[in-house]
């Protein structure tokens, strides 16, 4: 069975792609610039300008589209913002317009989204019913929704939609996770703002092989949270970190006012709150091979 994949050189297309193969599946990828896609086969696309490879569609089985501006890289300028927006939903665009055609034969897409469209829940368990946060108050909120929606047209076509809507993703090659140990490592780590808000984390690898089982199992359908059923508070979290980097906690907690000074509204990346529930992945049969943080971290970071 063939995979094609947005988004495809990003951390989580990186390490899906790899777990395909080694499931015995063919991938390719959708890239800008096909030539920087590695050893993997590539088709051109530019969703901007709303053109793609002719051949791309009719290659897959199925697709995963990851694809969008990373939203913790740089400041959240007005331009940095339509980017976060525009890359998620122009790709979209692009790939049910050409699902409207004839002469395919995709049984699936998986189309990523996030937990901030939860916006800052406090302590208050949100699961798949819960409605999306109010938008025009959450940045993260409003992409995330608009993320969705931008899938509906795919789903509207008869094409079986899964919407993971993924959390903090631990890994050590990218995302969060090297940016909230690099204190800790210095002995320098600290809990962010109040530290009870909490985070909804998953494993890397976990989330491939969730993405894996959406694809092969038609039973999936519509949208699944994509975190791990234990969801710790920021607190927790640094504690449970420096414990397994074998480093004193000595800081007081960063105050929310220097976050927010610091990194202007990104600041909502640490310091809202998402205790985000598991239940309906565990339901459709899903076992994790990292539900608790420690076992996740002693795993990427090493248990000695």
């Amino acid at each position: 069975m063939k995979v094609l994949i947005t988004g495809g050189t990003g951390l989580i297309g990186t390490r899906l792609a790899e777990m395909l193969i080694d499931s015995g599946y063919e991938v390719a990828l959708l890239s800008r610039e096909p030539a920087k896609s590695g050893h993997f086969q590539s088709f051109r696309w530019d969703p901007k300008a709303g053109t793609i490879d002719e051949a791309a569609i009719p290659y897959a089985d199925y697709i995963v589209s990851l694809a969008g501006a990373s939203v913790a890289d740089g400041k959240w300028t007005d331009e940095r913002k339509r980017d976060i927006m525009t890359s998620r939903l122009g790709g979209l665009a692009l790939l049910s317009r050409e699902l409207a055609k004839p002469g395919h034969h995709v049984q699936a897409v998986i189309s990523a989204s996030a937990v901030g469209i939860y916006g800052d829940a406090g302590e208050k368990l949100v699961d798949e019913e819960t409605p999306p946060a109010l938008p025009t108050h959450d940045f993260l909120a409003d992409v995330s929704h608009q993320w969705e929606l931008a899938a509906a047209p795919i789903a509207a076509l008869g094409i079986r939609t899964v919407i993971p809507r993924i959390g903090v993703v631990l890994s050590t090659a990218g995302g969060a996770l090297p940016q909230i140990a690099k204190p800790v490592k210095l002995g320098a780590g600290a809990a962010l703002g109040s530290g009870k808000q909490y985070m909804s984390w998953i494993h890397l690898d976990d989330l491939c092989r969730l993405f894996i089982a959406m694809l092969e199992d038609p039973a999936w359908r519509g949208t699944y949270n994509a975190v791990a059923p234990y969801p710790v508070t920021n607190q927790a979290f640094t504690e449970v970190l420096a414990e397994v980097l074998h480093r004193p906690l000595i800081l007081p907690k960063v105050p929310a006012f220097g976050l927010k000074l610091a990194m202007g509204e990104m600041s909502d990346i640490v310091l809202a709150s998402q205790n985000v529930s598991a239940k309906k992945v565990l339901a459709q049969g899903f076992a994790f091979e990292y539900p608790q943080l420690r076992g996740a971290l002693e795993a990427l970071y090493g248990a000695g």
